[in-house]
């Protein structure tokens, strides 16, 4: 089939580099190889118990068989609502909520709500593999405001002023963030905010998904509860994937300005209808029910994340800041690039990761997928051994 039977529009959409890669390991594991991956960023745990009992005790209840609002169970709506004043300091109600498939469609349907055809969104760089694709498809064009390693991979509000202009529409925030787990201070998002409020046409999407993972004492500052004047052009996008090791649920949500809501659930009435409600219904055990699973989680995540940046500084030549929240490490292999290993010349960190791949069996994400070459992002999302036992193999390889 050629190319030109298909729309540009979703031609243009570049498949998710972060699946890709994690589709090409589980397929060598297949065959036999012995893979270790840090491509998905998928935690390694069991959905809670009490999660899974929820949902089975929906699954047996009728009245769950049939349609259900498009926005979302009104018990989850208010769930999520007060999600949204305890950990993101905001005040809002139900009516603002927006349950969606996963996070993904949440980040998507924010962008085609609020976006017409040649509006810019700023987008602090590196950036998650998904957002370059829903600003397309919304008709919108990104525009990257980079920050490297030495600058712990957060960007300034000079950065953003030198970036802003006529076209700007929106601004895009993700502390933590994924793929860097740069955290940003409470300091930084209130000088960030106090600048979009000086812009009277600005719009925020806020990424929140990682909120409740946060090392060494962090707090993921929401924009909206320091600079709350802003609260009526900012989107949150968030979901229970990542705190509650739901990702195959497929549960997100958006909390939104009242017209920015009605038009997302006008949208979602024709894109997708209701979310399953099982998932909903295990949703609603996950945000009023027992938090001790995710504590538990988040104490593992930490010493995973230790180790891996311990292991990998161990590497000469490669420069791994210490992430204060999210699960990756962000590593930057600029040092080992221009240099040959086993007689193969390594120019930029996705041959570096291809090579990595076939001589040491280990899956990893190149910084082309999320911005500028030279970067390399690893999940430690899985099993201490496995995540021990890959970064010897690259100390290994690379020594």
């Amino acid at each position: 089939m050629s190319e030109s039977r298909i729309s540009k529009r979703i031609a243009a959409i570049a498949e998710s580099a972060t699946l890709k890669v994690d589709a090409k390991a589980k397929a060598l594991k297949a065959q036999g190889k012995d893979v270790i991956s840090f491509a998905a960023g998928e935690p390694d745990f069991a959905t809670p118990a009490h999660i899974v009992e929820a949902a089975l005790a929906a699954v047996r209840d009728p009245k769950n068989h049939r349609y259900t609002p498009a926005a979302g169970l009104p018990e989850l709506r208010e769930a999520i609502a007060l999600k949204t004043k305890t950990d993101s300091g905001t005040e809002v109600s139900a009516t603002q909520v927006t349950v969606t498939n996963g996070g993904k469609q949440a980040v998507y349907q924010a962008f085609a709500v609020i976006l017409d055809p040649g509006d810019e969104v700023l987008v602090p760089t590196p950036y998650w593999t998904t957002y370059p694709e829903a600003i397309k498809l919304a008709g919108g064009k990104q525009v990257d405001v980079f920050a490297g390693s030495d600058k712990d991979y957060k960007v300034t509000v000079d950065q953003l002023e030198a970036a802003y202009n006529k076209n700007t529409k929106a601004l895009l925030m993700c502390s933590p963030s994924n793929p860097t787990g740069a955290v940003y201070t409470k300091q930084e998002i209130l000088d960030i905010g106090n600048w979009v409020a000086s812009k009277p046409n600005l719009w925020v999407v806020s990424d929140e998904i990682y909120q409740n993972l946060t090392y060494d004492g962090a707090y993921a500052h929401s924009i909206t509860e320091l600079v709350p004047e802003i609260a009526d052009r900012t989107i949150m996008v968030n979901g229970v994937a990542k705190t509650y090791a739901m990702t195959g649920w497929r549960l997100g949500w958006m909390v939104s300005p009242v017209d920015a809501a009605k038009a997302a659930n006008n949208l979602q009435s024709h894109l997708t209808s209701n979310v399953s409600n099982i998932s909903q219904r295990a949703g609603i055990a996950a945000l009023t029910g027992d938090q001790a699973p995710v504590k538990d989680m988040l104490l593992a995540f930490d010493r995973r994340r230790q180790l891996a940046v311990n292991e990998l500084n161990r590497i000469p030549g490669l420069v791994t800041p210490m992430p204060k929240g999210a699960f990756y490490v962000y590593a930057d292999v600029s040092g080992l690039l221009g240099k040959s290993y086993q007689g193969v010349m390594l120019n930029n960190s996705l041959e570096l990761a291809d090579f990595a791949l076939e001589k040491a069996e280990v899956a990893m994400v190149p910084g082309e997928a999320f911005g500028p070459s030279g970067y390399l992002r690893l999940s430690y999302a899985l099993g201490d051994d496995q995540l021990l036992e890959g970064i010897q193999r690259l100390q290994k390889l690379f020594s």
